[in-house]
């Protein structure tokens, strides 16, 4: 006999939900006059960013107030709320917290209910009897997240990390320490909901629905974890695409598994190879309901050894899918900042910049469902690192425990998005071993191995069969081959930027390169808006807290090498290492793609930025698009030609990444680089390329006659252009005055039409120099002489008239 549940009822003790929330500071390095005086705070939200808004702090991204607010991670904080609670005659009450940052003592009416010490999992406290009806008091003491990693460091003895905090030894987001991209502020509070639940009989634990592919038929496997508090037998219910499966469940049965199948499933696809088709699950237990979406697909990675070593190929629904992705990390420095819009403007970035998967790495944290939620639709594939990064880890209690329940948790909250399709056991740290000197200071204690190599992939297989698992990132993929070996799996390059030119990208022949770039400035409005050196200067006091880099000013001026001249002033400064981080990448990108299919796939470093800073971003902490992030539009386009070098002379690599066959008309041209552009020399043939193939043609054994004057157009029928140059920009004879530029207001900005009347090399718009509201839709624009390009700015009113420095090419850089 079935009997009637009690509605499992929810008190909200977020802001949003009507309960008002204190921070003070408890014991720690403070200002005077804080130490126990209660601020506003928000919930879920961060201590930064309440003691912000309550004007107790200035904004830490401002200046060098950085460093000036490094007290807050060595402070212990108290979070304060009071509430009435109704009894509502359910058996159990339980206070469930989806995210403490990090190490807390819970208490509930003067009564420890509980300790934390792991922002990457949730917790449930019972409070069943604890919780009154009437007036509750609920307080959550953090320890400073700084000072805890330091106790623990000086108890448990230290393991080798890079950066100057010891962040390995909490489970807290790496990156919150300081990287070498994002800044130092170690964050405490209630980051994630907290509410009450008040529940009898039994409820849903947890759902984990899984979908599978079999001939044409979607098979949904359901797994829903249960909890109970008396005997009361259940009916539980799975509805997806039209169908239902209910099962009767015994009372304290813990776990039940419920198979649905749907014939002529529509198959989810990632972005450039099908749609995104996604099916509402709903599971019922009683009076208790879960909803979630599913796609039906299968991901495999192929790295069965070949004659070439080992490959790394990512399939889905069996079809072979060459990545064009980008390294994903937080996508602010505060995190309880971001929303779902702000989300899908982010992943929109990658979608317009014709990337088709992200990397959520290893330093930072397990997204918010709103990611995965718009990777799901958008078609962009996640390849998703556990969150272990460029450290070793102690392998000990009571770390050990903790890394198995937020994996457990993270496999599965997450293993029901279709666009899961990679788990990786970490960043680099497997590489670490190797290379960075970690064995002495280890002297035989475990590192982190018995996580990747046996823990991770064991939960993997229980929980997300149908997802692949890669040990780290770079790997091999063979316990006795360098984990960074270009020949086998994934490959991870960083001489170039670090030691070497850009042009060491030709000597490499990676399988898969899933971490590479060059750094480069943000957008000039929003350099400036952090950063108020006077006179504004690469390496002014200022300007180096937003860069944190390892000799990074110096390595962005020895990386122009011989390809542009060393900058006059801060406006040349700005551009010229823009346009190099941008053509650094592009010359990398447009190699692998040229080696396919030998290479299947690049992931840059990196897509975003978590604040205003100089770094390997294409897109700055704004949310203004670099000239990097054009450059990785045009070399990530679905059909790509590039000219590159090979042993025989110049040949022209096409890659056609669609279903279609490519068949076109090349124009090669030799045109001068002065007024008129003259042709020189000019044929034409056939180009053949097959769907998702690549093909190599010669080139014309051109010469030219004077290589500084010179230069090679291959122009497609179907406009797909790309250039040859016999000499570097430095030696390049480009004209000072190669275009002309006009203005033309529009109903919503404003249009520049630049028509060339001589070479134009990367012409580039900069409209946020004049209001860092206004966007452009284009850039690194090449025009020979006749040709016309037309910007289209939004988001700010049309100027009179355009001039240097907002106006930009390679042609004023070298004169």
């Amino acid at each position: 006999m079935t009997a009637p549940v009690t509605s499992l009822k929810t008190f909200d003790l977020c802001t949003a939900g009507g309960a008002a929330w204190t921070v003070s500071a408890v014991e720690g390095p403070v200002p005077d006059g804080l130490i126990g005086r209660p601020v506003p705070a928000t919930v879920p939200g961060e201590v930064h960013t309440d003691l912000l808004a309550a004007g107790e702090i200035p904004d830490p991204f401002d200046g060098d107030n950085e460093s000036k607010l490094h007290w807050i991670g060595r402070t212990r904080w108290s979070y304060r709320t009071s509430f009435a609670w109704v009894a509502d005659g359910n058996d159990r009450q339980e206070l469930v917290a989806e995210g403490l940052d990090t190490v807390a003592t819970v208490t509930l009416n003067g009564q420890e209910i509980g300790r934390t010490a792991n922002q990457h999992r949730s917790y449930r406290f019972d409070v069943t009897g604890v919780l009154v009806a009437g007036d509750n008091e609920l307080v959550i003491e953090f320890e400073g997240p700084v000072a805890a990693a330091e106790a623990a460091r000086a108890k448990n003895g230290n393991w080798p990390h890079t950066n100057h905090h010891p962040y390995n030894q909490l489970r807290k987001m790496a990156s919150n320490f300081g990287w070498d991209w994002g800044p130092d502020v170690a964050t405490a509070g209630i980051w994630r909901p907290i509410r009450i639940e008040s529940w009898s009989g039994v409820r849903i634990d947890s759902v984990r629905p899984l979908a599978g592919v079999v001939g044409d038929r979607g098979v949904l496997t359901t797994h829903v974890g249960l909890a109970w508090t008396d005997n009361t037998s259940a009916t539980l219910t799975v509805e997806v695409g039209g169908t239902q499966q209910a099962v009767t469940v015994e009372p304290g049965t813990r776990s039940v598994e419920i198979v649905s199948t749907i014939d002529a499933v529509d198959l989810w696809w990632p972005r450039g190879h099908g749609e995104q088709p996604l099916y509402d699950v709903t599971v019922t237990l009683n009076a208790d309901e879960w909803h979630g979406r599913v796609g039906f697909r299968t991901m495999s990675v192929d790295t069965a050894p070949d004659d070439d070593g080992t490959p790394f190929v990512l399939s889905v629904n069996g079809k072979p899918i060459y990545i064009r992705g980008a390294n994903w990390i937080p996508d602010d420095a505060f995190v309880t900042r971001l929303t779902t819009q702000t989300y899908r403007t982010s992943i929109q970035d990658a979608v317009d910049a014709g990337m088709n998967l992200l990397r959520v790495w290893g330093g930072g944290i397990y997204e918010s469902e709103a990611f995965y939620d718009a990777c799901d639709e958008l078609g962009i594939l996640v390849w998703q690192d556990f969150l272990f990064a460029c450290a070793a880890y102690s392998e000990d209690e009571p770390l050990r425990t903790e890394v198995e329940a937020e994996a457990r948790e993270a496999v599965t909250r997450l293993s029901k998005h279709a666009s899961l399709a990679v788990w990786n056991g970490n960043n680099e740290n497997l590489w670490g071993y190797v290379e960075w000197s970690w064995r002495v200071p280890l002297a035989g204690r475990p590192w982190g191995a018995g996580y990747y190599l046996d823990l991770l992939p064991k939960l993997v297989a229980e929980l997300d069969p149908r997802t692949p698992y890669a040990a780290g990132s770079p790997y091999s993929f063979d316990r006795f081959i360098h984990p960074n070996d270009e020949r086998h799996g994934t490959m991870h390059i960083w001489d170039v930027w670090n030691q070497v030119d850009y042009t060491t990208y030709r000597k490499y022949k990676p399988r898969f390169a899933s971490e590479f770039g060059f750094q480069g400035p943000p957008a000039w409005s929003t350099l400036t808006s952090v950063v108020h050196d006077v006179p504004l200067d690469p390496y002014g006091e200022q300007m180096l807290v937003h860069q944190k880099a390892s000799d990074g000013n110096l390595k962005l001026e020895r990386g122009l090498g011989a390809h542009l001249p060393k900058w006059k002033n801060i406006d040349d400064w700005h551009w010229a290492t823009q346009l190099n981080q941008a053509r650094a990448v592009a010359y990398g990108i447009e190699h692998f793609r040229s080696l396919f299919p030998l290479n299947t796939g690049a992931v840059v470093w990196q897509l975003n930025d978590n604040w205003p800073v100089v770094s390997w971003a294409a897109v700055d902490g704004h949310g203004i698009r670099k000239p990097l992030w054009y450059a990785l539009k045009r070399v990530y386009a679905d059909r790509l030609l590039t000219v590159q070098p090979r042993e025989v002379g110049l040949v022209l690599a096409a890659h056609n990444d669609t279903d279609e066959n490519w068949s076109t008309e090349i124009t090669v041209t030799r045109r001068s680089t002065g007024r008129g552009g003259e042709a020189l020399a000019q044929e034409t043939f056939a180009l053949e390329v097959a769907a998702r193939s690549g093909a190599l043609n010669a080139l014309p054994d051109e010469v030219a006659a004077d290589p500084t004057s010179e230069y090679l157009e291959v122009r497609a029928a179907d406009v797909t252009t790309a250039f040859w140059y016999f000499v570097e920009d430095t030696s390049l004879q480009l004209a000072a005055d190669a275009y002309t530029a006009h203005v033309a207001a529009t109903t919503d900005g404003y249009d520049v039409i630049v028509t060339a009347n001589a070479l134009t090399k990367d012409l580039c718009l900069f409209p946020d120099r004049l209001d860092p509201a206004a966007r452009v839709d284009s850039g690194l624009v090449t025009l020979s002489p006749g040709e016309s390009h037309t910007f289209h700015v939004t988001g700010a009113a049309a100027p009179e008239q355009l001039a240097y420095p907002v106006i930009r090419s390679a042609n004023d850089l070298v004169q």
